[in-house]
Formats: C-alpha cells, sequence, structure tokens
C-alpha cells in the first residue's frame, strides 16, 4: 500500500513543496518543509496534525521552498525534534546559512501569531473583539538554535542505501530503505528512491538534467553497461514517481547561450555607465552565477590589453550569511562537477610547487599575483557584504557595479534595498534569474510585479526564446511593502503572555516534564524574568492583576485546550491535584507507567557530545555559521567569574562592542583594484549589530511606500530546472507504473500530464496496461499502490503445515500448490477440530442468543478453502510446476560475501566484478546475471568444493530464494 498527499506545492503559484508518503503498517514520510515568502503559519496547520504520525523526514534541496519552515517548526512544534531527519550535507550547510540570512533579513520570518490563537487567550482582553490582528511576532531563534537544529539532521552520501531509524511514536519500518541520487538542481539536491517491500517510490521535485559550471547533471543515466543510454537499475521502472512539473513551461536552452546572454547585458551596461542588479538566493543557484562572474572577471580584467567594460566595474556579493556559505562551499568541492575539481587539484598542485620553491630560496617565476590559479569559490573579484551599513555605502556610489544580492523574490533580502537605489536610472539592468510565483494572492510582491511586467511587454521582442529581452519601464509605479519590528504596547504585553502559557501548557501535555523551549525563553515576560532596569513602578501596578494570575490562566488555558481527565490519561497523577491513583489494568503502553520523561543526553561512540561553546576562553571568537555565539554579550558588564581580557573591561551602556578578530580584514587589491573597496569596508569601530533589533516580544508594523521605476528589466533563466523536452525524453526510460505531478501551477501541471500520458502510453495496445497520470491538488489523498489481483481464502490445517517460508529482503516467500474447494456448509468430520469448533459454536449460539432480531443464524461464512492436493493429482501436477528464484542480488553484496569467504573481489572495467581473477560476473540492464569463468577454473565440483566457478555460484544461489510447487 502507497498512499500520496500534498500538503503544499500541487497545482498551486505558492513554490513551497510538502509531501506525505504513507506505506503498509502506517509507516508515515515527510518530504521537504517547505515555506513561502508570506511566511503564513497558517500554511503549516496541515502538517502540524501529522506531527505525531511521522516515523521520519526527508529534505531534497537548501532553498526557501524546500527548508524555510523547518526552524519554524523544530521551535513551535511539539515532538517535531524527536523526529529522525536525513538530507545530504550540503542541503545541511547551506539550509543552515539560508534560515540565518532569512531570520536576520526580515523580522516577518518569525511569523505571525494567527488571530485565532490568539483569540483562544483574549478571554479577559476585549482588544480582539473588533477583529483587528495585532501582528505579534513568535519567539524567534536564535544562530545558536538554528545550529542546534540543523545538529539534528543525519547526513547521508549519494547512492548510499541507508535504513531510517523511526521515531518514538512510528510503527515499526519493516526493512524500508532509502537512497539519495544527485538531482542536479543545487549542490547536494537529492532525489529519493524508497524501498518498502513491494513499493519502489522514487520522489524527484526540481531536478536538471543538464550540466553546468559547478553542478553536474541529475543521476538518472549511466547504468553499468549502459553508456549513459539507460537510467539506473535502481530507479528504473518505479511502482510510484513523484516528479515536478515547475519549469515545464519553459524552451530548452543551452549553457552556453545563457552564459552568453548575460554576460553581453552586463557588458552593453557597464560600458554606458549603468549598474546590473541580479537578484538571486543566498544559498543555492547563487553559486552557479558567483562562479560565472568570477571567472569572467578573471578572464577579462587580467591582461592589460584587454578593452573589456568589465574592468571598470565593481562586483559584489550582498548576503547576510555570504562569508559562511562560501566556507562551507570551498570545503563540499567533491559535491561538483568533474571540472571543479580538477580546478582545485591544478590550484593545490600550484601553491604546492610555489611554497617547495620559496623553501629552497628559489624566485617564483614570472607569474604574479593575478596569473597564479586559484581555488574555486577563493573569490579574487567579487567583494562579498554582509552588513546592511556596507550595502548603503555600496549603493552611495556613482561608479559602475554588478550586485548580486539574495533574495529573488525582492521582499526580504538585500536585493530589496538595491532596488529602491537603482530604480531612478535609465542607464540600470535589473536582471531577473527565475520565474517569481504569485505565492500571495492579495498583494503581489515586487518580484512577481517585475515579473508579470516582463512578461507582458517581451513577448514580441523574444524572438529566439532565451528570455533575453531588456525592456523599459518607462515610469511605472509600484508599491513596496516594508517590514518593521517594535515592542509590545498597552494590552498587547499580556494577551503576549496569556497565548505563551496556552502553548507551553499544551507542550507540557503532549511532552511530559520534558523542559521546553517555551518554558526558558526570554520571551516570557512574567515575574520570573521581568527584572527590567527600566521599567517604571507604574508599568508594574498596572499589568500586575494579569501578569500573577498564572495559575488562572493555566486552568483557562486547559479548559479552552478540552483537556479533561480522559483525555490526560496517565499524566493525570502529575496534572491533576490530590490524584494518587490510576487504574492501569487492561492498558497498554505508556499508560501502564509512571509518566516520567527521561533526558537524554546525545552522545555518539566516543561518549557524551563535547559543546566546544562551553569551553571557549573569552578573548576567543567561536563562531557558529559565521555567527557570534555570545550574541551581544560584550555589552554587558563582567560577571563574577568571568573571563576577560585585562584591558577590555566592558560596563554597561556601550552601544559598540569589540570587533571580531578577522572581522575589518580588507581584501588584497589588484593593481586594478577589482579586489578591495574603501569605500564599502566599515571602519573597526562600526557596531556589528543590527540598531533596529528588538529584544524580546515584539510585533511587526507593515508599512507601505510607491516606488518609481525607470531602470530596464531582463530575465535570463539561471534556475537550473528541468523542461518539456526533458521530461518527454526521460520518461520512456524511467517506465513509471504512475505518475504523480506536484510542484507547478495548475496550467502547466495540465499540459504536462497531457504529454506524459502520451509518452507513456504510446505503444500500448492493451487499455488495461496504461500508466496512470495523477494531477492531485493540496489535501488531495492518491492511492499509488503496485497493480496486483488478490483474492482471499482460507489455508487448511493440513496445508499450513506443509508450508516452509523463506526470507528475502525481510518478506517471507513460499509457494502453494493445492486445491481450491468451496466452502463447506457441513461441520468438518476431522475428529480433531471438533472439539474448538464445537466450543466456537457454543460461543456464537450465545452470541446470537442475546441479539434482539436473532435472525443472523443463517449467515455463512463463504470464503473458499485452500487445501492439499490429493494422491492421485499430485504426480500431475508436479509435473506442471517449475522451480523458479526469488529477490535481486546487488553485485557490491556479492563483492562482500566473496571477500568474507576469503576470496579476493574487485571491480574492473564498468559494472564488472572479477572474483580471484578469473571469474568475472557482470549484471545486464534486464537484471540478469551472467557468471563467466575461464577453462582453468573449472574442475570436477565432486573432488573438490573450493573451486571459484561453482563457490561463486553457490553464492549466487544462497542469496536468492528458490521456491516451487510441490
Amino acid at each position: 500500500m502507497f498512499n500520496f498527499t500534498p500538503l503544499l506545492g500541487a497545482q498551486s503559484a505558492s513554490p513551497a513543496s510538502q509531501s506525505l508518503l504513507e506505506f503498509d503498517g502506517g509507516v508515515k514520510v515527510l518530504v521537504d518543509i517547505g515555506w513561502d515568502e508570506s511566511f503564513d503559519a497558517g500554511k503549516l496547520k496541515e502538517l502540524e496534525k501529522h506531527v505525531s504520525t511521522l516515523s521520519f523526514i526527508l529534505l531534497t534541496h537548501a532553498t526557501t521552498a524546500h527548508l524555510g519552515a523547518f526552524v519554524h517548526c523544530c521551535k513551535h512544534f511539539p515532538l517535531f525534534t524527536r523526529i529522525p531527519i536525513y538530507a545530504t550535507t550540503p542541503v545541511i550547510s547551506l539550509g543552515r546559512t539560508l534560515l540565518q540570512d532569512l531570520y536576520e533579513s526580515t523580522p516577518l520570518a518569525c511569523s505571525t501569531i494567527p488571530t485565532d490563537a490568539l483569540a483562544e487567550s483574549s478571554f479577559s482582553f476585549p482588544s480582539l473583539k473588533d477583529g483587528s490582528n495585532p501582528n505579534i511576532l513568535m519567539q524567534a531563534p536564535t544562530p545558536e538554535e538554528i545550529a542546534n537544529y540543523f545538529g539534528l539532521i543525519n547526513a547521508l552520501k549519494y547512492s548510499q542505501p541507508h535504513q531510517p531509524l523511526p521515531s518514538p511514536f512510528s510503527p515499526p519500518l519493516s526493512g524500508l530503505t532509502i537512497t539519495a541520487y544527485s538531482a542536479g538542481h543545487t549542490l547536494g539536491g537529492t532525489i529519493w528512491h524508497i524501498q518498502h517491500n513491494m513499493e519502489s517510490v522514487v520522489y524527484a521535485v526540481d531536478w536538471n538534467q543538464a550540466k553546468e559550471h559547478v553542478l553536474s547533471g541529475a543521476a538518472w543515466l549511466g547504468g553499468p553497461g549502459t553508456g549513459g543510454s539507460e537510467v539506473l537499475e535502481q530507479l528504473r521502472r518505479p511502482t510510484a514517481m513523484i516528479c515536478s512539473s515547475r519549469g515545464s513551461s519553459g524552451v530548452s536552452k543551452q549553457r552556453n547561450k545563457r552564459d552568453e546572454a548575460l554576460l553581453s547585458m552586463i557588458r552593453d551596461t557597464v560600458a554606458n555607465g549603468g549598474s546590473v542588479l541580479i537578484p538571486t538566493d543566498s544559498s543555492a543557484r547563487i553559486l552557479e552565477l558567483a562562479y560565472l562572474l568570477e571567472e569572467t572577471w578573471q578572464k577579462e580584467t587580467v591582461k592589460s590589453e584587454s578593452n573589456s567594460p568589465l574592468k571598470t566595474a565593481k562586483l559584489y556579493l550582498a548576503s547576510r550569511t555570504a562569508g559562511a556559505t562560501m566556507r562551507y562551499v570551498r570545503s563540499m568541492l567533491e559535491w561538483m562537477e568533474e571540472g571543479i575539481v580538477k580546478e582545485f587539484e591544478t590550484a593545490t598542485g600550484a601553491q604546492e610547487a610555489q611554497e617547495q620553491r620559496r623553501n629552497r630560496g628559489q624566485q617564483s617565476g614570472s607569474k604574479g599575483e593575478d596569473d597564479k590559479p586559484r581555488a574555486p569559490f577563493d573569490f579574487k573579484h567579487i567583494n562579498l557584504i554582509e552588513r546592511k551599513s556596507r550595502v548603503s555605502r555600496m549603493l552611495s556610489t556613482t561608479e559602475p557595479r554588478v550586485i548580486l544580492a539574495s533574495d529573488t523574490s525582492l521582499e526580504w533580502g538585500f536585493s530589496k534595498d538595491a532596488v529602491r537605489n537603482l530604480a531612478s536610472d535609465e542607464r540600470n539592468l535589473i536582471v531577473l534569474t527565475e520565474r517569481v510565483a504569485d505565492y500571495d494572492a492579495q498583494h503581489k510582491g515586487l518580484g512577481t510585479y517585475l515579473w508579470n511586467l516582463w512578461t507582458e511587454r517581451s513577448a514580441s521582442s523574444d524572438s529566439e526564446g532565451l528570455g533575453a529581452a531588456i525592456i523599459n519601464t518607462s515610469g511605472e509605479q509600484v508599491s513596496l511593502r516594508s517590514y518593521q519590528a517594535t515592542a509590545l504596547q498597552g494590552n498587547e504585553l499580556p494577551l503576549y503572555q496569556q497565548y505563551l502559557a496556552t502553548q507551553r501548557q499544551l507542550q507540557n501535555t503532549m511532552q511530559g516534564d520534558s523542559g521546553t523551549a517555551l518554558e526558558t525563553s526570554a520571551d516570557v515576560v512574567d515575574d520570573r524574568s521581568s527584572s527590567s532596569s527600566d521599567t517604571s513602578e507604574d508599568s508594574d501596578i498596572e499589568y500586575q492583576g494579569k501578569a500573577l494570575n498564572t495559575a488562572t490562566t493555566l486552568q483557562h488555558a486547559r479548559n479552552k485546550l478540552g483537556l479533561s481527565d480522559a483525555e490526560l490519561g496517565i499524566n493525570i497523577l502529575i496534572r491533576r491535584k490530590n490524584v494518587y491513583d490510576y487504574e492501569v489494568r487492561g492498558k497498554k503502553g505508556r499508560e501502564k507507567m509512571f509518566p516520567y520523561v527521561a533526558k537524554r543526553r546525545r552522545a555518539d561512540d566516543f561518549g557524551d557530545l563535547i559543546r566546544p561553546e562551553e569551553f571557549v576562553r573569552a578573548d576567543e571568537n567561536d563562531q557558529v555559521a559565521g555567527e557570534t555565539l555570545r550574541g551581544d554579550s560584550s555589552k554587558k558588564e563582567n560577571a563574577v567569574g568571568q573571563k576577560r581580557r585585562w584591558e577590555s573591561v566592558t560596563v554597561p551602556g556601550e552601544t559598540g562592542r569589540r570587533a571580531l578578530n578577522g572581522a575589518s580584514k580588507r581584501r588584497r587589491g589588484d593593481s586594478n583594484g577589482a579586489g578591495a573597496n574603501d569605500d564599502v569596508e566599515s571602519s573597526e569601530d562600526e557596531p556589528e549589530e543590527d540598531p533596529d533589533k528588538i529584544e524580546g516580544p515584539s510585533k511587526v508594523i507593515i508599512g507601505t511606500e510607491t516606488l518609481q521605476l525607470h531602470c530596464r528589466l531582463a530575465f535570463v533563466d539561471f534556475s537550473g530546472l528541468h523542461d518539456r523536452r526533458t521530461v518527454q525524453m526521460m520518461m520512456p526510460l524511467i517506465k513509471p507504473r504512475k505518475l504523480i505531478l506536484v510542484a507547478g501551477d495548475e496550467a502547466e501541471t495540465n499540459d504536462l500530464a497531457e504529454d506524459c500520458r502520451k509518452v507513456l502510453n504510446a505503444n500500448l495496445e492493451d487499455a488495461a496496461n496504461a500508466v496512470d497520470v495523477f494531477i492531485p491538488t493540496n489535501g488531495t489523498v492518491i492511492n499509488a499502490s503496485v497493480d496486483t489481483n488478490s483474492w482471499s481464502v482460507k489455508l487448511s490445517r493440513n496445508m499450513v503445515r506443509k508450508l516452509h517460508w523463506q526470507k528475502v529482503r525481510g518478506l517471507g516467500v513460499v509457494a502453494i500448490t493445492g486445491r481450491l474447494a468451496a466452502a463447506s456448509l457441513e461441520p468438518t468430520p476431522n475428529k480433531e477440530e471438533d472439539a474448538a469448533v464445537a466450543k466456537k459454536k457454543a460461543k456464537l449460539d450465545a452470541s446470537i442468543a442475546s441479539l434482539a432480531s436473532g435472525g443472523n443464524d443463517d449467515k455463512m461464512d463463504t470464503t473458499p478453502i485452500l487445501d492439499v492436493v490429493p494422491t492421485n493429482m499430485a504426480t500431475a501436477v508436479r509435473s506442471v510446476a517449475q522451480p523458479f528464484h526469488v529477490g535481486d542480488l546487488r553485485l557490491a553484496d556479492l563483492r562482500r560475501i566473496m571477500q568474507a569467504s576469503g576470496m579476493t573481489a574487485e571491480f574492473r572495467g564498468e559494472g564488472v566484478l572479477v572474483i580471484n581473477g578469473t571469474v568475472a560476473v557482470r549484471k545486464t540492464a534486464t537484471g540478469k546475471i551472467e557468471v563467466d569463468g575461464g577453462a582453468y577454473s573449472f574442475s570436477d565440483p565432486k573432488g573438490a568444493q573450493n573451486f571459484t566457478f561453482f563457490q561463486v555460484k553457490k553464492k549466487i544461489y544462497e542469496g536468492l530464494a528458490v521456491v516451487a510447487g510441490g
């Protein structure tokens, strides 16, 4: 059984992706925890309902559409952090920097508390009766919390079969296996293959088959012995395939034409004295753009005789976590395209040779600093900007510049600030690199408005279909929304306190006595934490009646949550006063034990995990993902026992803090000044923290401003997604039995579904064998189980005694040859069953007599019975039934088995396993095993059982189940 339910992203303009996969035995798998730029907590309600039933979670890409809500769920959903999560190493690292950039850039990322949730806590506050929403923000995660949440994710490698661990509240997984394959869209992007019993599910959302500068293509092709013309055996012929339809409406583009279209726009704009803004994400597709621009600047600006206009333009990358992102990327080159690895090896070899010459006292040669090979993503021309003050200083200059800025939607990143500055000059150019979805029907963001404007005006001018048309905005006006966080005022603070009390009661009920983030959060402003020196006595008197009434608040919260004695269960012993006994007879599981939840300490093979930040010295700068762990601790007065430098005594009231080591480092500039920018680099006394940052509970104020557009607008597709032609080419090779299309709007999903039906069913003569193509909507349950014909029969006792079960990958396999007979209406004459039948008949008569109707005594079981074959027919049946093998043999498993038997086994060539140098084992594209041995490997098997050829065949047969009737 396999059911698929899209929670977000099916036939929707929103790019957010969330999918629920359900297998036999109640095993539920959540794939992706995506969000969109509206950051609406109401879109996560369906996900919250399934948290307590999930077995494990899989993540595919390090983008907002695939893991944007991960930190929100970890912080605000009880039990979520207890669910095992699996992803590749790049997705974990880049996802961490992405969400740190997101939460530092906009207060809206914390999400506002829904009005209905506040209404449950506002019974003593009439401020919400008019239906207005104060837009109170939820608790914002700290950089330490974000790092800890991503530290819970289990890292996997490509092509590594893994049996995941189930969550504490999940049923057994029964041998379920997951395998990650390259998706090609982002660094570490994943196509998941899930094998469970008879179900083989391939989850492929947002993949790209074409190779790029940094990323290799998706791992569909490349089966052994096929020369790259057939799909991998593990991904071939799945029982169900989930594929994305986003991007299928585009036209196939070559990489060289795409790159040249972007670079020609940049050259023309810079030559005219204008600047170029390229909005993109901060962790995924930005790598492809940054690598392309760095290589172009390196080629065209180093040569002194070059007349390229790029020599006069500065290149910037603006993101709050740009430095941390590039540090992670430089350590994950093995996940990239082979050319990147070779480039790194060349640069490393050149550096080693230079060091050797320097040690021998020789000259380094005629090559200058500019001509030396550099490691990938060790930027010389791109200036990284992580502070808003530096972005403002960079935008205030009048020189030509090219800016890579986050984000694509132009709603929360530095790209929004850049548009405000560049929109007034008609020489400037904004280049969109992805199609911006209209995720909010009530309000269209700036990115959506620009995308719609370009689409309307460029339909006639883009004759080649490259998306390279440049349009003039010609004085268009667009409204921008600004978001500013402010402290709570008036009755909003006690209203927020009661909301936290309600959530704390809910989490304590679900998790027992284990501590939660709400319990120790700085946002809980009550008698235990409200010790602010600037709070006047009048304000204390004003709120003390509501703030001190915690017990009443919890009682009301309990009544609102509907937690009766029956619903509390065994927790009544700790939740109710004067309750000391609980009936446990007939109970199961945790209902039979006292409700004590032991706090588990994280450990590895060497013992308890060590937190380095707990042992760091005060004069060291320990950072997690580019963010200081101590926050603004240097602003506080040195406490007793706190380590400090002799010359660095901090006192209350300081507005600045000591600069981080290396914070004021400047790049080494070349002769042209391309690598340094004194106007952008800040001084050491510049404050690190955002002056608009609000400590404690806050709300968001949404403002609107009007922006006059005079700049030019263009679009070049750098999204890195598959197009319709690629899908039409790959589907006949993959040959899925069921196809489910998600992650796209309604129009392109319907169009792609029609094309897939034609392609997959083109050569089928029987309509009954046609491939089903499903296009579900959000919340629709699709039954995509493997097609089987099943009948219910009863096995006789003699038949059960003769069954000999064999285990094949967790499944019990047996062949049955029997005689099917109709259900007997008379009692069985078997004396052994007389007593059991009589006892059952007596119980049945008693139950029938207790019924008021008394009309069910003539209802009989008509299920047919499968019995053993009579002796006189056994010989004829045995001659018809032929034995056969069940199971699948992997060459990697055979290699391990042969090595354990004392033989040498190694792979040679393409998918050929050579054992003892004499026997070759290969697997064809159809799954057939071929064993080839030389003449000297054959010998009399009766005289010696240890010869290679016969030993290999023996091990192969041992890995299969031989079943036959009889």
